[in-house]
């Protein structure tokens, strides 16, 4: 049976840090910025961690 391929789409979005959780960045950021306030945009440039929920079924898709 061949290798699983690992989801490209999510390997760009995801990175796994030293520790084994999963960051990515914040969405709602790309445009219609103009109606956020900028304390909000600000908040959104930051990355965040996927939910511990998720995390199984990303590592999975992943494969890491």
């Amino acid at each position: 049976m061949p290798k699983m391929k690992s989801k490209r789409a999510l390997m760009k979005r995801v990175r796994v840090t030293g520790s084994g959780k999963l960051k990515r960045s914040s969405s709602h950021i790309s445009h219609l910025s103009h109606n956020k306030t900028h304390k909000q945009i600000r908040h959104l440039r930051k990355a965040s961690l996927v939910a511990k929920s998720d995390q199984k079924r990303i590592k999975q898709l992943i494969q890491q």
